[in-house]
């Protein structure tokens, strides 16, 4: 359905979502420029974004997954990435704990279980994740600090936790009110917000610093090329599916003959989504940091500069198995055959029962395959088109990575699909074509023309 943006707030619905979604992305980076207590704001905003080192780097790739900026001192430092480890970490364990997944089965008041021990979750991450806030800007004697707040460093570091904990559950909430009186799911859109915020600084700093030589044009036209590329695939991965065809079998009632109908069961290639990256970059933290604490400077280099061989390599195993690891956890062709056979469906040329879990499971493994393989292309990309250390190359490992593009196009879709199902609520096709009241007038038309 093609509809222009003017169209779109001429629906009263539709714009309150839109202006209410907007609002509250306002409010989350208003975060951002509010100084944790003790913080000088005049030396925060001349240090912003600064982070060197190959942690720091390593830093810049954890804000582009999750939307916050470690690298700051701001209220909202830590972003949403503790809600989102909480969450994943009990997605799983909904798979892997049998209580827990009988409350999930148990509807809405499951499911409000569930948030709620995943909140509880965060809180405790938040308070174990402050530390990188921490350690990596306040500590060590930072000049970000006002005097005298280093002699009671202690107790200040309780409040630092305290407010960035507070910091990352209001963050929650304003998350929970876009889902609910706004447009999409308002994590996700926070997440993008996050990384669409840090892309016009960085470009414009990119052509500020002055004239760009021959290779940086290279650089940038290869990178321009390959980002185009990258969201045409995105685009199409992303929407991709294996639709595999069902066939309802056939009931006769007297002379009467219900079922029959043939219908599809769609698998998405990308099954597993962004989250074997956002696996895959949480584990390989854990090197470079031992690397930077212990001084080894193969891991600093290997595993913190985010390209060369070891890096490339352990970064693309972790995604191929954290594809395969996600998708069989969330995907059980068992229950979907029995499924399948209580409701009298089968897929032609296959047995119900234990050959149709045994033809979905060899079917989703070679999806899996193909949507692991473009998922390992779109998170080396980076590395493969960086050449040293130039700031150009940051840009691509950062901010416009393909990993930031998947995050971005996936909530993009996923926030048209959403307007367009409240237009097709809304009948707005028909108000279009007949604004002074003539959609109802056809369908009173349809009616008269059913009775002649």
């Amino acid at each position: 359905m093609n509809v222009s943006i003017a169209n779109l707030f001429k629906v009263p619905e539709i714009r309150n979502k839109i202006l209410v979604t907007l609002g509250l992305l306002l409010v989350y980076r208003v975060g951002f420029f509010i100084p944790l207590p003790g913080v000088d704001f005049s030396q925060m905003m001349d240090q912003a974004g600064a982070g060197g080192g190959a942690f720091g780097r390593l830093m810049g790739m954890v804000n582009v997954l999750t939307g916050g900026s470690l690298q700051s001192a701001t209220l909202f430092s830590l972003g949403v990435m503790p809600y989102i480890s909480a969450s994943i970490i009990f997605s799983l364990l909904q798979k892997a704990v049998p209580s827990l997944e009988r409350i999930a089965k148990e509807g809405a008041s499951g499911q409000r279980k569930i948030n709620q021990y995943t909140r509880l979750a965060t809180v405790g991450i938040c308070l174990v994740q402050s530390w990188f806030v921490i350690g990596g800007s306040l500590s060590g004697g930072s000049n970000l600090l006002h005097a005298g707040v280093e002699q009671w460093f202690g107790l200040y570091t309780i409040v630092v936790m305290v407010a960035l904990t507070a910091g990352t559950m209001f963050i929650m909430w304003l998350g929970e009110q876009i889902t609910e009186h706004g447009i999409g799911n308002g994590i996700s859109l926070i997440i993008m917000a996050g990384i669409i915020a840090n892309l016009p600084g960085v470009i414009g700093s990119l052509f500020g610093s002055g004239s760009l030589g021959t290779e940086q044009w290279q650089t940038l036209l290869t990178f321009g090329g390959a980002w185009l590329v990258t969201v045409i695939a995105v685009v199409f991965m992303t929407k991709a599916q294996r639709r595999i065809p069902i066939q309802q079998a056939k009931q006769a009632r007297g002379r009467q003959v219900y079922g029959g109908q043939k219908h599809f069961l769609p698998f998405k290639v990308n099954q597993a989504g962004v989250m074997p990256i956002i696996f895959g970059s949480a584990l390989l933290m854990i090197p470079a940091m031992l690397g930077t604490a212990l001084g080894i400077t193969f891991l600093e280099q290997a595993f913190g500069m985010q390209r060369g061989f070891w890096f490339v390599l352990s970064f693309a195993a972790m995604i191929y198995f954290f594809s395969f690891f996600w998708t069989s956890m969330m995907f059980q062709p068992n229950e979907i055959a029995k499924n399948l056979q209580e409701q009298g469906s089968f897929i032609p040329g296959i047995r119900p029962g234990k050959p149709t879990a045994q033809f979905l499971e060899s079917t989703m493994v070679r999806i899996t395959l193909a949507g692991a393989t473009f998922l390992t292309a779109i998170a080396i990309m980076p590395s493969l088109i960086g050449t040293g250390g130039s700031q150009v190359s940051q840009v691509l490992v950062y901010f416009m990575s393909g990993t930031s593009i998947l995050i971005v196009v996936g909530v993009a879709l996923d926030m048209v699909e959403k307007i367009q199902a409240l237009l097709v609520m809304r009948n707005y096709e028909g108000a279009m074509t007949d604004a002074s009241g003539g959609a109802g007038g056809t369908a009173s038309g349809w009616g008269r023309r059913s009775t002649t």
